[in-house]
């Protein structure tokens, strides 16, 4: 029985939004790159045509942009590696067969030395062998057109298709300095082990091509806190929140709003109307941001900017509904606290209203979830 289920689906199940979405870019990028890039039809002048690979390429692009196989360098230079390696050996070898199984196992060799394995390349480097033809007119110049041209092509098409749809692509960029960069550093951090540390478990499970560092920090991270959820036993939002508000209007002057973080050491302040409906709420990281917004624009420094925003003797000083996000995760007073914890895995979110019918009756930090958790687990304890 362990043997059949073996034969299964080892790729968990996938939404059919999310099969239609995929599907529908790879038809997406392969006619936008088949109509203003490369020629559908064998272009033996300049080589711009569209290659087989090319389809493979674009179920990583457009299926799996997360995967480490997908990213740009290695779609762009896995392929043209390949396609390098193919040509050079369908120069040297006559004989067929060796030639194909020769051209294949070198540009995996190369692919894996320069760190841009990609496996549609296996097939660049396989097309290349079959085409003694075209090899011969094209030479290397088959390489860069079509090869490397049209997979910079798709990979282009795919990155504005991401964006478009919702999506990240490129996914990783280790030395981006971005603030998503520096929540996924902070993410590795917190689970006490360094990039290295993340990278010497995936090489000795031998997983470096199927999963990314960051990626796997995100996947323990996650574990860790679902079994925290688990220890905590069946609680709400409503046996966690913190209902003692302190909420401001709309109209309110940022200054005053300033004050109130000071006071009180606030992390956030719920924006509500007289009638207590709840409109939105502002985090600290709100004015922070709104300053070095002014310290750029108005070529200042960022105390200064900051400053300025909270001057009550301005003319037209910055409101609340000037700086409050509307768009925040939101709880009810029966909202299990597990799924508190993911509304707060986005760096800007640290706190989640809780709403019932409107009105604000109540707000979550992340302070109240970890004292909540450290009492379930001290009565877990004993």
């Amino acid at each position: 029985m362990r043997a059949l289920k073996s034969l299964g689906p080892a790729v968990s199940r996938v939404s059919s939004v999310e099969a239609a979405r995929a599907g529908l870019g790879a038809t997406i990028g392969l006619g936008l790159a088949g109509f203003f890039v490369l020629s559908p039809e064998i272009d033996t002048e300049l080589g711009l045509y569209l290659v087989a690979p090319f389809g493979a390429s674009s179920v990583l692009l457009f299926a799996v942009p997360n995967s480490p196989l997908a990213q740009p360098w290695s779609a762009v230079v896995g392929n043209t590696v390949a396609a390098l390696v193919g040509v050079a050996v369908c120069m040297t070898i006559s004989d067929p067969t060796s030639r194909i199984a020769l051209a294949v196992g070198l540009a995996i060799f190369a692919m894996i030395l320069c760190r841009a394995v990609h496996p549609p390349a296996g097939a660049v480097a396989m097309t290349a062998a079959m085409s003694p033809e075209a090899v011969s007119r094209l030479g290397f110049w088959f390489a860069l057109a079509p090869i490397a041209v049209g997979t910079t092509a798709l990979v282009l098409i795919a990155a504005a298709y991401a964006r478009l749809t919702g999506r990240h692509y490129p996914f990783r960029q280790f030395d981006d300095p971005s603030e998503k960069r520096q929540v996924d550093r902070r993410s590795a951090e917190g689970l006490g082990l360094s990039e290295s540390d993340l990278t010497e478990i995936l090489e000795r499970y031998r997983q470096s091509f199927n999963l990314g560092v960051e990626d796997l920090a995100r996947l323990i991270g996650a574990a860790e806190m679902q079994a925290a959820v688990r220890s905590s036993g069946p609680m709400t939002a409503v046996d966690v929140m913190s209902q003692n508000l302190v909420t401001v209007s709309p109209r309110t002057p940022i200054g005053e709003v300033a004050d109130l973080f000071r006071r009180h050491r606030f992390t956030s302040i719920p924006v509500t109307e007289n009638s207590g409906r709840f409109l939105g709420v502002i985090f600290q990281l709100h004015l922070i941001s709104r300053a070095r917004d002014d310290a750029l624009r108005l070529d200042r420094g960022y105390t200064a900017a900051l400053r300025r925003m909270v001057d009550p003797r301005r003319s037209k000083p910055v409101l609340a509904e000037e700086v409050m996000s509307v768009a925040v995760p939101r709880a009810t007073t029966n909202t299990p606290v597990g799924a508190l914890l993911p509304m707060m895995a986005d760096a800007d979110v640290d706190a989640v209203p809780v709403v019932q019918h409107g009105q604000i009756v109540g707000i979550v930090t992340r302070t109240d979830l970890i004292a909540a958790l450290a009492k379930s687990a001290m009565r877990g304890g004993h």
